[in-house]
């Protein structure tokens, strides 16, 4: 049986040490940082977190999903075969 969203959603939160939702959530600031730094991908943490979509940007860049890390392009949530291509990258 395949998997839902929502079970790769949990399963990258917990590659990368972030906790299960019960109910459907898209990713927070903090799961994305996590991820982040799973892949990766470097981010300024002083202060406040970037913004989501330069972090959805810089996930499928550094994962090889994506040719260029642009916040403009990225997608407002991660579809089905990003989310499988993050579960590879933190496993």
């Amino acid at each position: 049986m395949a998997k839902t969203v929502n079970e790769f959603r949990n399963e990258i939160r917990v590659a990368v040490g972030r906790f299960e939702r019960e109910e459907s959530a898209v990713f927070t600031k903090e799961d994305l940082a996590a991820i982040c730094d799973a892949v990766g991908y470097e981010i300024d943490t002083n202060g406040r977190l970037p913004p989501k979509a330069k972090m959805r940007a810089g996930i499928l860049w550094k994962i090889d999903v994506s040719e260029e890390e642009n916040p403009e392009e990225a997608p407002s949530s991660f579809r089905k075969d990003e989310l499988e291509a993050i579960e590879t990258a933190v496993q």
